[in-house]
Order: C-alpha cells, then sequence, then structure tokens
C-alpha cells in the first residue's frame, strides 16, 4: 500500500469514507470501544502503527491529512489495539509530538470540528499539566460545553494527582492512599 492510499484508509477508517453519508460525524463507536471494533483496528494496523512508533511515518507529518492519520494512529488506535496494557500508551510520544508540528502549521483548520478534535486529542492523554492547560484552551475553542466538560476533568485530574492514577496498574506504579481513595469512583476515560 502506498503511503497515500494508507493515509486515506486510516482517515476513512476512522471517519468513514468520504462518499459516506456519515464522513466526518462523530461516532459513538470511538468511545465505547466494543471487542469487534478493538480487534478489527489490532488486524488491519498493527503493523502500521508498529512502523509510527518508530518513527518511520514521521514524514506523513507534511500534509495536513497526512498528520491527522500519524495523529489517530498513535493516540487512538493503540488505546483500542492495546487495551488494558501498557502498550496502549507506546505512541503518546509521537502522536503529542506531530500534534505540535500540526497546530504549529495550523493544520486544524484545514478540517471540520469533529476531525480537528482529534488534532488535541494527544495534550488531553497527557499526563503534563501544561499539556492539560493547552488542551483546555483548545477545546474551548469549540464552544461546545460537553467537550469542555472532558478537557477540564481530565487536567483536574493531572492537576491533583500529577497523573492519571487509572493507569498506575497497568504502567506498575503503586497508588497513593489519596488515588487509591479517587479510583473506588473515578471516571477512568476508558484507559
Amino acid at each position: 500500500m502506498t503511503t497515500t492510499s494508507l493515509i486515506r484508509d486510516i482517515l476513512d477508517f476512522w471517519f468513514l469514507p468520504l462518499e459516506h453519508p456519515d464522513h466526518g460525524k462523530p461516532r459513538e463507536i470511538w468511545w465505547a470501544g466494543p471487542p469487534e471494533f478493538d480487534a478489527e483496528i489490532r488486524d488491519r494496523f498493527t503493523g502500521v502503527f508498529d512502523q509510527a512508533v518508530t518513527g518511520d511515518l514521521n514524514h506523513w507529518r507534511r500534509s495536513p491529512e497526512g498528520a491527522l492519520a500519524l495523529i489517530l494512529l498513535c493516540d487512538q488506535f493503540p488505546r483500542n489495539m492495546h487495551r488494558r496494557s501498557v502498550r496502549a500508551f507506546a505512541g503518546d510520544a509521537t502522536a503529542i509530538e506531530t500534534a505540535r508540528f500540526a497546530l504549529a502549521r495550523f493544520y486544524p483548520a484545514a478540517f471540520h470540528p469533529t476531525m480537528r478534535m482529534f488534532f488535541f486529542m494527544p495534550f488531553q492523554h497527557s499526563e503534563a499539566l501544561s499539556d492539560q492547560e493547552l488542551c483546555c484552551s483548545l477545546f474551548a475553542t469549540f464552544e461546545d460545553e460537553e467537550l469542555m466538560k472532558y478537557a477540564l476533568e481530565h487536567r483536574d485530574v493531572v492537576a491533583r494527582f500529577g497523573r492519571f492514577p487509572h493507569r498506575n496498574d497497568v504502567l506498575g506504579r503503586p497508588c497513593t492512599d489519596e488515588e487509591l481513595a479517587y479510583l473506588k469512583t473515578a471516571n477512568r476515560f476508558g484507559q
């Protein structure tokens, strides 16, 4: 498969093909993460994900579509392919680096809000408070209360604990007593 067709395959898979009547519209399956969806991502994209985390696909950043595909591949797909494992976070560094690159070049402006949001998601997944603050600023541009609510919730967890406690088990980190108390009723944000 060529670079262009791989990029198109990723974008079509996530947002549906350009000719589909629901292309680019929000999809419940993104957040529900049924096992069949996770398996399809794993079956179709594990090899290309492995290339991405080694930096072999960084040239995709040269175009808005390529950057968006690389972010999806490194930020969203591993959270499905490798759910509840350390590998779910293996693409985070590439995703956030690509998101910064894309923001500096105004790539998100080339897309409608539903697609644009995925340029911002690596910041929401970051355990750095500065990234969380940036994420809140970016999501505020949507003027969407629901999106902003989730951005603020992510930021507040990182502000409180310096990390996402719900990742501790998978990442082999010990929990503090405060984190253990929090985890009893916490929203785990899928990972």
